[in-house]
């Protein structure tokens, strides 16, 4: 997953994520190195940090932007 990539990028340690996602960052590492699969809020949660989609937190596209919010 990109997710390491998209955290060293921005200068984050792993402690700040896990902190957002109410977690661990012994979980968070597993989600990166995928040994965990994330959950649904989780993913949800890191597409909105990174203004980005879950499709691109998970490699189905390469594209950066995110969708259009609901309304």
């Amino acid at each position: 997953m990109r997710l390491k990539n998209m955290r060293e990028d921005r200068d984050i340690k792993q402690s700040e994520i896990a902190e957002i996602l109410n977690c661990k960052q012994n979980t968070y590492q597993q989600y990166e190195s995928g040994k965990r699969q994330i959950p649904i809020d989780a993913l949800k949660k890191l597409a909105l940090f990174y203004n980005t989609s879950v499709d691109y937190i998970l490699e189905l596209t390469d594209e950066t932007a995110p969708y259009p919010r609901k309304k």
